[in-house]
């Protein structure tokens, strides 16, 4: 007998909590994930969580302050559905910080965003193949968060990819891009000519998830953000243009505001999304067509990556 869970991972907390989506009822599926975990994804079919870890945070970090990932020691691990079995797929310091994860399980593939690396990874479900996508910037780079990678959403029917570069915290630098999945012939991943700016200005970008739920209203792209007020700290949606039209989102929308950092976000129709805070450790269920808005559970603050699971009774 399974049930439909939030699977949530808490940076603070060191774990992956099973959390029923009316908040009832809370497990700990995965204990000690010291590393700094952020993003998550789900394989239902071979029975797979996903996570990725950030790493350890650089000693030289402001206190009080978003804490920096210089050094590479980013990592994936993967656990059954039950929260046993669990195994590293790409070992600590193949990359520099592990941000939000997706995947497209047909094809076999893990995709992610690399933040203070600057990159867009992919890599086959047992982690070989490593392969980079995007390279936003290169050594001291890093050091300029406009080049800073962190949302990412794939389109497997367009061959498209999504990602956030989010900017310095509060600044209004964010931009969401657009790229193909496939590399243009003779390009690399720093040269690719290929690369659209969505949106610019935003106050601070963060996770992305792509919505087809209505047919009639197209594809829609839907984002957290944790910058400033009144416009980030919110929940957006917006209509994106076909890959061969000019660069645009259209019918931009700003669905719910008042998060303590929104990061994470997650749905299985569309209409409810479950949206996870940083700094407050909420989770809020947010719908989009009633307008319902109410926090269904408060954990310890550090809430990152959020997915929807069958999992184990």
């Amino acid at each position: 007998m399974t049930m439909q869970e939030l699977v949530v991972l808490s940076m603070l907390a060191r774990q992956i909590v099973a959390v029923s989506p009316d908040g009832r009822d809370i497990r700990v599926l995965v204990d000690n994930t010291p590393e700094a975990p952020d993003g998550i994804v789900v394989d239902q079919a071979r029975g797979h969580i996903y996570w990725t870890n950030m790493g350890t945070p650089d000693p030289g970090s402001p206190p009080g302050q978003e804490p920096k990932f210089f050094a590479r020691n980013g990592s994936i691990e993967r656990v059954d559905l039950d929260g046993s079995n669990r195994r590293t797929i790409i070992p600590r310091g193949t990359f520099t910080t592990g941000k939000q994860l997706a995947a497209d399980f047909d094809a076999g593939h893990l995709y992610w965003c690399d933040r203070e690396g600057m990159r867009v990874m992919r890599c086959e479900l047992d982690g070989s193949r490593i392969e980079t996508l995007v390279i936003a910037g290169r050594g001291e780079d890093a050091r300029d968060p406009r080049h800073h990678c962190v949302g990412i959403a794939i389109d497997t029917q367009a061959r498209q990819l999504y990602w956030t570069q989010k900017g310095a915290p509060k600044a209004g630098q964010g931009r969401i891009f657009r790229a193909s999945l496939d590399m243009p012939q003779g390009r690399t991943a720093e040269d690719r000519d290929d690369i659209l700016v969505l949106r610019e200005n935003l106050p601070e970008p963060i996770d992305l998830h792509l919505d087809r739920s209505d047919p009639d209203a197209g594809l829609r792209l839907v984002w957290t953000d944790r910058g400033a007020a009144p416009d980030g700290n919110s929940l957006n949606r917006a209509v994106l243009s076909p890959a061969l039209e000019p660069r645009e989102l259209r019918q931009h929308e700003l669905l719910a505001r008042g998060f303590t950092e929104a990061i994470g976000l997650a749905t299985a129709d569309g209409a409810t999304f479950y949206v996870t805070s940083l700094r407050g450790g909420t989770i809020r269920a947010v719908n989009v067509d009633t307008g319902e808005d109410r926090t269904i559970v408060t954990l310890e603050p550090g809430l990152t990556g959020i997915a929807l699971a069958e999992l184990p009774a």
